[in-house]
């Protein structure tokens, strides 16, 4: 198994599981307050010469309601791009996005629809030998503990990855649970993934790039998403499907001092197993505020 394929063993299904409802039911109100609706969405984006969108396609765009459409395509047509250069001169240019639209119920019952977090890099093929890929990724086990409690959400690991291909160091950057609990519990929720997770990277290991801008890097830093979810789970990250979840805090990455592109945040990775190279990005640059302001 390689590079940026779907590694389905990483969406850790189990057998039924009858708590969450209950738990969401009696789930504090201060951690309700943090439960956001996300939907993750892809596409491509048309420039102009002067870094302006001309046109945005989004996949299964006929599977999708079509208020987040309109929505989407207005947003993202305000947005404004650092000049794509080729040769020293400004080209037009089509790069891929991944976009994490959120919506969150307001206190007079409308829902606040926003694009969060957006990602404009150009994917490496598998067979370029330009990037890192997998090479040995055994799944973590579902904790236990975690299972018994109804945790189930997604863990956003950031590694570092030396020129053996080993792991040389992993944090759990983000971890967002698709469940409600007191913020304690929500902690210890988020601990035990975070711990499964990190566990299980740290005896991974990867083929280092050959070729290219990053082979005669000291390590190279990747990302993985590992989802954890019941069998039949409805709220599993679906394509063009709104999912409840409470976002957790992002943690700092000791070894890395290099900036990601503006508006980009790991849960824009939807390929659950996915490897993918950290960054600024190798696509465009936006400008722009999200929300084109």
């Amino acid at each position: 198994m390689r590079g940026r394929k779907a590694l389905q063993w990483m969406t850790l299904l189990l057998a039924g599981f009858a708590g969450l409802a209950s738990a969401a039911a009696v789930g504090p109100g201060a951690v309700r307050k943090q439960v956001e609706s996300s939907m993750l969405l892809r596409g491509s984006i048309d420039l102009d010469r002067t870094g302006s969108v001309t046109e945005v396609a989004l996949e299964q765009e006929d599977k999708l309601p079509q208020g987040v459409v309109d929505f989407v395509r207005g947003s993202v047509a305000q947005w404004k791009f650092e000049p794509v250069v080729r040769d020293g001169k400004p080209v037009l240019a089509r790069a891929p996005v991944s976009l994490r639209v959120v919506a969150k119920k307001r206190d007079d019952g409308n829902y606040q629809v926003a694009i969060r977090h957006a990602d404009f890099s150009v994917p490496a093929k598998d067979e370029d030998g330009e990037s890192v890929t997998s090479k040995s990724m055994n799944p973590p086990r579902y904790p236990e503990a975690a299972y018994r409690s109804g945790f189930k959400g997604t863990v956003y690991l950031i590694l570092k990855v030396g020129r053996d291909g080993r792991v040389e160091d992993v944090v759990a950057e983000q971890v967002n649970l698709r469940v409600i609990a007191s913020e304690n519990q929500m902690r210890i929720g988020r601990d035990l993934l975070a711990r499964a997770s990190v566990a299980a990277a740290r005896r991974w290991s990867f083929v280092p790039p050959v070729r290219g801008d990053a082979a005669n890097e000291p390590y190279w830093t990747v990302r993985v998403p590992v989802n954890y979810a019941f069998h039949g789970d409805p709220e599993s990250d679906a394509y063009g499907k709104w999912s409840a979840y409470v976002p957790g805090p992002r943690q700092p990455v000791p070894w890395r001092a290099q900036q990601d592109a503006p508006g980009f945040s790991p849960d824009t990775l939807a390929q659950a197993g996915g490897v993918y190279m950290a960054g600024a990005g190798n696509g465009p640059r936006l400008l722009t505020p999200l929300d084109g302001g």
